[in-house]
């Protein structure tokens, strides 16, 4: 049987690769998929993105926007396991709640990357998400290249923006987006 391309870390009572961590998780309940954040020290974000690639796991890297942020979507168990063997390159954002691995929902993840692939030219990095940015009108853009995207309309430098969250992780603002484009969203 050929080696499996990474190994855990040893620690008593924990399966020794993924491959057996997943067959044990099969065994004994569903693992769902879930996008998490992790923020990246040291400019590693590549070695990391090749390491998920090599491992199938679906991930977000926004370099071109926030070198320092990464997304993946994987179960829970993989998110820990890789966590543990990078921690000294990543640092997982957690619930502050109970300090488990936060769950991005996936509306929040698609309508983010569908922002930041969309306008990589004009959006600003607002760091991490703040509530001060949840205090506009929530909106959807009907038209332009932001189209379909939902976010909250705030005042950046006298521009009115649409700034998208992933709420605890980050915010990112867009460029100048004109009323005639913007709908209000009423829930």
């Amino acid at each position: 049987m050929p080696e499996p391309p990474y190994r855990l870390a040893n620690l008593p009572g924990t399966p020794h690769t993924m491959q057996e961590e997943e067959e044990n998780c099969q065994k004994t309940r569903p693992c769902p998929m879930n996008w998490y954040a992790l923020k990246v020290y040291y400019n590693r974000t590549a070695p990391l993105v090749a390491e998920l690639e090599a491992d199938g796991i679906e991930h977000f890297a926004p370099t071109d926007v926030i070198t320092s942020l990464l997304f993946i979507r994987c179960d829970e168990h993989y998110v820990g396991f890789f966590t543990i063997r990078h921690r000294q390159h990543v640092w997982l954002y957690c619930r502050p709640s109970d300090h488990r691995a936060a769950i991005i929902p996936d509306r929040e993840m698609e309508v983010f990357r569908f922002v930041v692939t969309a306008g990589r030219q004009g959006l600003e990095f607002l760091g991490d998400d703040r509530p001060e940015y949840h205090e506009g009108d929530r909106v959807v853009v009907t038209g332009g290249p932001f189209r379909g995207a939902e976010g909250h309309i705030h005042r950046i430098k006298r521009d009115r923006r649409l700034v998208v969250a992933i709420q605890g992780v980050v915010a990112v603002a867009t460029t100048y987006i004109h009323p005639s484009l913007l709908k209000k969203v009423t829930k």
